[in-house]
């Protein structure tokens, strides 16, 4: 049963006498625990029509690079095989996803989709249902409380969200059960230019902009996702309270990408986690719920997420009445990137992301706040530090990382104590780094990470 809150109707026009059911896939892309496949399965049934997958594979979505596309192709190729042994139909076209579901008109009997919370997806979404010749319900499967649920307005903290949705994590974090499709598609002809994501030329068929590569060692997809997760569960879960922030450690999940494409469900991790009696337990949840739902209230309720306007008035007001402060260091975006600055942990921190595709979370807090200290403004650091964060980490273009980078100048955060340049934002030294942390284990973790993975770029003509 789907909580009639995770359930939306976008258009509400007539359902059509045509064959499928379409679910649209675009931010689910998963086969587990997908409500949005569950409920497009439940319409299937009742109207004794088939159930056809569809994914849109546009090479247009902003600030997506290789390393981006290789990891979601992945798990796709991991959907279409799971999808298959149930006997549903999965079709890739290649475009903008609302435009593909124009060559499915002429079989759509009613579009079921799943949900995305940044502009451009709720951007498709809403063409697609003024465009759709059919009923189109959005379900979503992405968070453990829809939205709206949660809040009705963009919340000021972890404190102030965090009592909203522990009213309401009963109701939706209830176990979700696969269900079987009475009428199979999966032998259908269908006269569609479809693409075979097995293809290991597609890459480079996109036209993609070629700055990063793939990131060597690293594989996508659903079944990766929740090997990753029960390795967590019985190897580190237990020590992730004391051990999360220590930079090279490895003490962590390493779900973020998964949970970016929507290869593993949030829901699916809560309850695997929610069942074990780890001491680490505690911790993990209030990223997992709190921090990463507090994200997504961010950039549901704020237009501005990817800017610097996004700020609270305070430390847009804190940051802008430093502005004439002396920097004894500026670096230009170009000597950002490739990790040349007078800081050896602050470029081991851009290498990793660089090479590996990822950042420890303690060092990403450091990262950001050094790009603010380094950049001639607050701004022109915002700019920065999201370019860099959406080019290279494969959970870049995600709410959390708008919110990662948005918090290092103040967002979701209280003022500090005045000083230089930061004015009343909280401020981060190595100093810091190295009374807390071995930093010499972070520098030697990065040193191999060269070594396997190489340079992470190519070379690139804008």
């Amino acid at each position: 049963m789907i909580p009639q809150g995770r359930i939306k109707v976008l258009s509400e026009k007539e359902i059509q006498d045509k064959p499928y059911v379409v679910y649209w896939m675009q931010a689910s892309q998963r086969t587990y625990m997908n409500h949005a496949l569950e409920y497009a399965i439940g319409v299937a049934n009742s109207l004794d029509k088939k159930l056809l997958v569809y994914f849109g594979l546009t090479d247009g979505y902003p600030e997506a690079d290789r390393r981006h596309y290789s990891f979601m192709l992945q798990g796709l190729a991991d959907v279409k095989r799971s999808l298959a042994l149930r006997g549903i139909r999965m079709v890739v076209l290649k475009g903008r996803p609302d435009e593909g579901l124009e060559a499915l008109r002429h079989m759509t009997s009613i579009i079921v989709t799943d949900r995305g919370y940044l502009k451009v997806q709720r951007e498709w979404r809403k063409i697609a249902a003024e465009n759709s010749c059919c009923s189109m319900v959005e379900i979503e499967s992405d968070v453990i409380v829809p939205v709206e649920i949660t809040s009705e307005k963009e919340e000021f903290s972890a404190a102030t969200i965090r009592r909203k949705l522990e009213r309401e994590m009963s109701e939706y974090s209830v176990l979700l059960y696969e269900s079987e499709c009475n009428l199979k598609s999966i032998d259908d002809k269908l006269d569609l230019d479809e693409l075979d994501i097995t293809d290991e030329s597609i890459l480079d068929s996109l036209n993609l902009p070629g700055i990063s590569i793939e990131v060597k060692g690293v594989t996508g997809g659903q079944e990766r996702a929740l090997k990753l997760l029960e390795e967590f569960v019985e190897e580190k879960l237990d020590t992730y309270g004391e051990g999360r922030n220590e930079p090279g450690s490895g003490n962590t999940s390493g779900l973020s990408p998964y949970m970016h494409f929507g290869q593993i469900s949030p829901l699916q991790i809560y309850t695997r986690i929610f069942d074990s009696n780890s001491p680490g337990k505690a911790k993990f949840i209030d990223e997992l719920v709190i921090r990463r739902e507090l994200a997504i209230n961010f950039v549901f309720y704020n237009k501005y997420y990817d800017s610097f306007q996004s700020l609270p008035d305070w430390a847009r007001e804190t940051l802008n009445k430093h502005l004439q402060d002396d920097r004894e260091y500026l670096y230009d975006m170009s000597e950002l990137e490739a990790g040349l600055t007078h800081d050896i942990y602050w470029n081991a921190a851009q290498n990793e992301m660089v090479l590996t595709g990822k950042m420890d979370g303690y060092m990403r807090m450091y990262w950001g706040k050094k790009i603010l200290e380094w950049s001639k403004t607050p701004e022109e650091a915002f700019n920065i530090a999201i370019e860099l964060n959406n080019r290279y980490s494969l959970d870049g273009r995600d709410p959390s990382s708008y919110a990662g980078v948005a918090w290092c100048f103040g967002k979701h955060d209280r003022p500090w104590g005045e000083r230089s340049i930061f004015g009343n934002v909280r401020y981060m030294n190595d100093k810091g780094l190295r009374r807390k942390f071995d930093m010499a284990r972070y520098i030697e973790k990065v040193d191999n990470d060269k070594r396997v993975h190489g340079n992470g770029k190519e070379e690139h003509t804008p």
